[in-house]
């Protein structure tokens, strides 16, 4: 691929091929090569510029490099555009459409065709303007209606131009910003399941998903999402259901057990008895509360709006007061020229932008301007724990060794055997063994793996069991001694463990714990100073986990074991005390709670779900981006107040100069136009210091 090096700055490479080199869909094909590559962030391709750009480490940069190098456009395959996809290329053609057409009307159109066609254009808002009057209704749309109509009325077909071609651009970003949202909440709550095993007298069946009856039996593998809610008929596994209940660790079914849809099975193979279609499922339930939740907050208006609408009727007023005084009416249409809502309309949402570009510069997407508002005025804040308080990843915390063993044995062996089976709690004990430099050989027989329960082998000829306190002491019939389990309960609280024996001694027991984020001491504090006055935890796991997370951190409140529908209901009983609340989750048990909330943010590795259904989505892998969310909303919403101030301070002038003669409409109309960019132009700024 031929390229040009245009900048290489903090993290921050771009390069630039011939505008439209690539189609569309060659276009979203490099960036899936790009974004692949684990040393790369992120990376954006735009087919219009033919700019190329790839957030990545510095020393990265040469990689970056290799792979464009290695591209050829004429072996790019065409992607399919997604919905979304098709939603920002119509929004794009549209923009460029409306910027382009109004600059060839201005260039080759003569002026008095050109009047025709805005007079024509000024109709559907005139007539908006006259729906609001006939309905009694003091909307911006009257003002609108006015400022354009008096434009016209004197002749200045420029501004009247002007305001309506910005009036057009506001409520096309608006419909497009519906439009993506509907469809991103569409495209992810879908569980892409095409096939299925069904099992029949004579054997397995692959059929379609939407085959499946109640009353069926599906057979799933390893590997694979489960797709109906059901009971398990026969087989085992374990099932990673942390999307659902928030647990961190697989759980172990058996037959008679329910499995929900949307749940992984991680190890083993099952059938289930399908009890629930998919439009009946808990995860369908979920969504249903998503969608409830969502259409609630879908017709709240903005805060400029309704000030904008505010202002409507004290406009008019003071049209009809200075008239009735003076009689004169040109000092009358001083106060209908200086339109307090064009300002407080165009301010309010560049700054809203600017903000929500800056969020993402910060590492959060932020889905609405509403919401950086909600997390300004929220003073409660409620958080999951696992995968959000806590990494979602398991990690050896003790190794704690009975009779004459010693630590770095005990570690060693239990290494040795969990090496060969890949799931979450034995890759933290290969990696703790891994951190502490210990080696270990291959002594034992063939290994053995039973599950949930544990490793079976001999090793050393002697019969090594490492697992569950269940298999071992249970199962196994190891002896365990009442001070042996008294240092068992001390060393586990708050944790779970597993148990090396050999030779039918208890010789260890690995701690293993889902430990608290680093950060989150520090996060929690921070919250507090800026302004949250309760800090609040819920989750699906276990009581003493879910105490030691809040003691550790000094939350507020927390609740243990819960569903789904119940965090919903606990954000809704804040609601209804009178708690402006956030909600920070990542996972499918959390959406309800998440959709609930004034406001909602999910974590960077959350559930495709969980980060559609939020407000915000993190896309940095730290707690500190909901710092800086609190620190840009709180700037913003002082920005936003600040222009308020000056709107009103500077228009009201404006009025007073108009109504006493001092200067004419046309200046005043000049000066409000020229002080509504003027603000506009300031509320493009950053509001965080580049140190924070």
């Amino acid at each position: 691929m031929k390229y040009e090096k245009v900048f290489e700055h903090r993290g921050r490479l771009r390069v630039r091929v011939r505008p439209y080199a690539l189609t569309k869909g060659q276009a979203i094909t490099l960036k899936k090569i790009l974004t692949k590559a684990p040393f790369v962030e992120s990376a954006e391709v735009n087919r219009t510029s033919g700019s190329i750009l790839c957030r990545c480490h510095e020393d990265d940069y040469g990689k970056v490099y290799k792979i464009l190098d290695t591209v050829k456009i004429s072996s790019l395959k065409e992607s399919e555009l997604t919905p979304l996809m098709l939603a920002d290329e119509r929004f794009k053609a549209n923009i460029e459409g409306k910027l382009v057409k109004r600059a060839f009307t201005k260039l080759f159109i003569p002026m008095p065709v050109r009047q025709v066609f805005i007079a024509l254009r000024a109709m559907k808002f005139i007539a908006k303007g006259i729906d609001s009057l006939l309905s009694f209704e003091a909307r911006v749309e009257m003002l609108d209606a006015a400022s354009i109509g008096i434009s016209l009325a004197r002749g200045n077909t420029n501004t009247a131009s002007s305001v309506m071609f910005l009036l057009s651009l506001s409520e096309l970003l608006e419909d497009y910003t519906k439009e993506r949202t509907k469809l991103a909440l569409s495209e992810q709550l879908s569980l892409n399941i095409s096939r299925v095993w069904l099992l029949t007298d004579d054997g397995e069946v692959n059929v379609p998903f939407d085959d499946i009856k109640q009353g069926d039996k599906v057979k799933v593998y390893a590997g694979n999402i489960i797709p109906f809610d059901g009971e398990l008929d026969s087989g085992e596994g374990m099932v990673n259901q942390s999307t659902m209940t928030g647990e961190s660790e697989p759980v172990h079914k058996t037959a008679g057990d329910t499995v929900f849809a949307g749940t992984t099975l991680e190890e083993g193979s099952i059938v289930i008895n399908v009890r629930s279609l998919s439009s009946d499922s808990r995860l369908a339930s979920i969504i249903e509360l998503i969608n409830e939740s969502e259409s609630s907050k879908a017709g709240t208006q903005s805060r400029a709006e309704r000030i904008a609408d505010a202002i409507v009727p004290y406009s008019f007023l003071g049209f009809g007061l200075i008239y009735g005084i003076t009689g004169n009416i040109t000092k009358a249409l001083s106060v209908l020229m200086v339109d307090f809502s064009c300002a407080l309309k165009l301010s309010t949402p560049i700054s809203i932008i600017s903000a929500m570009r800056e969020a993402a510069a910060l590492g959060a997407t932020v889905k609405g301007g509403k919401y950086l508002e909600a997390f300004a005025d929220a003073d409660t804040i409620v958080f999951d724990k696992t995968g959000t308080l806590t990494n979602a990843c398991p990690k050896v915390t003790d190794v704690v060794t009975f009779g004459d063993y010693e630590k770095a044995y005990v570690l060693s062996t239990a290494a040795c055997l969990e090496e060969h089976f890949p799931h979450s709690v034995a890759a933290a004990v290969v990696r703790k063994a891994e951190e502490e430099g210990l080696t270990h050989a291959e002594e034992h027989a063939e290994v053995n793996y039973i599950v949930a329960h544990g490793i079976v082998t001999h090793y050393y000829g002697k019969r090594t069991v490492i697992g569950s306190a269940h298999f071992v002491f249970e199962d196994e019939g190891v002896s365990l001694s009442d001070e042996n389990k008294k240092i068992i309960e001390e060393k586990s609280i708050g944790s779970s463990a597993i148990f090396l024996s050999i030779g039918g001694e208890l010789a260890g027991m690995i701690v293993i714990d889902d430990p608290v984020r680093e950060e989150a001491a520090g996060i929690i504090s921070e919250l507090r100073h800026l302004g949250f006055k309760r800090i609040c935890m819920l989750t699906g796991d276990a009581e003493p986990a879910a105490e030691r997370v809040s003691d550790a951190l000094g939350l507020d409140m927390y609740q243990s074991q819960v569903m789904p529908e119940h965090k919903s209901e606990y954000v809704a009983a804040l609601k209804s005390n009178g708690h402006k609340v956030v909600m920070v989750g990542d996972g499918i048990n959390d959406t309800p709670a998440l959709a609930e909330a004034n406001v909602s943010v999910a974590m960077s590795d959350g559930s495709d779900i969980a980060r559609e259904v939020a407000d915000i989505a993190l896309t940095g892998d730290s707690l500190s981006g909901i710092v800086q969310l609190r620190r840009l909303s709180l700037a913003l919403m002082g920005r936003i107040r600040s222009n308020y101030s000056f709107i009103a301070g500077f228009n009201s002038l404006l009025i007073v100069l108009g109504t006493m003669g001092v200067i004419q409409p046309s200046l005043s109309a000049l000066l409000h136009n020229g002080s509504t960019m003027l603000i506009s132009a300031n509320s493009m700024g950053r509001l965080l210091k580049k140190n924070k």
